[in-house]
C-alpha cells in the first residue's frame, strides 16, 4: 500500500504518514519497480495505534517510548498508565490556569464596561493599563 492509498485509508494527511515514517514509527519498504514506499498491514495497525493514542494526549516521544518497550519484549502497560498520569496532571493544571485567564478576562470586560476609550501620550492603552487583576493584584514596585 502506497502513502496515497494509507492516506485515504486511515483519513490522515500526507504529510501525516511522512511523519511517522521520518520518526520512525512506521518501517515502510522501498519498491524495487517504482522507488515508492510501500506500507505494510503492520504499518496500517501501527498508524492506528499511534492516532489512538495522540488522540489521548500522548506525545509522539511517549509513543515511541511505549513502542519501544513493546518491542523489547516487556508490557507497555504500566509505562502508558504512568505517561497518561503525566499528561492528566499537566493537562489539569493548563485547564486551571485557562479558567484563571477566562475569569481575567470577564474581570477585564466588567471593568471596561464603564470605562472611556482612549489613550493619553503616557500610554498606549488605558484600558489594559487601569486594568486590576482580581486573581492577583501584584504591587508593582517602582525604584
Amino acid at each position: 500500500m502506497y502513502v496515497k492509498q494509507l492516506v485515504k485509508l486511515m483519513s490522515v494527511t500526507p504529510d501525516t504518514v511522512r511523519h511517522y515514517t521520518r520518526v520512525g514509527l512506521l518501517h515502510p519498504t522501498r519498491s524495487e519497480q517504482n522507488g515508492y514506499q510501500e506500507y505494510t498491514q503492520g504499518d496500517i495497525q501501527r498508524l492506528k495505534f499511534i492516532i489512538s493514542a495522540r488522540q489521548l494526549g500522548f506525545s509522539v516521544t511517549d509513543i515511541k517510548n511505549i513502542v519501544s518497550e513493546s518491542e523489547q519484549g516487556h508490557c507497555p502497560c504500566p509505562l502508558t498508565r504512568k505517561l497518561i498520569t503525566k499528561r492528566l496532571e499537566e493537562t489539569e493544571a493548563l485547564f486551571q490556569e485557562t479558567l484563571k485567564l477566562r475569569t481575567r478576562m470577564q474581570s477585564a470586560l466588567k471593568q471596561w464596561d464603564s470605562s472611556p476609550d482612549g489613550a493619553t501620550s503616557s500610554d498606549v492603552c488605558s484600558l489594559i493599563e487601569s486594568f486590576v487583576d482580581p486573581i492577583s493584584e501584584p504591587s508593582i514596585k517602582e525604584g
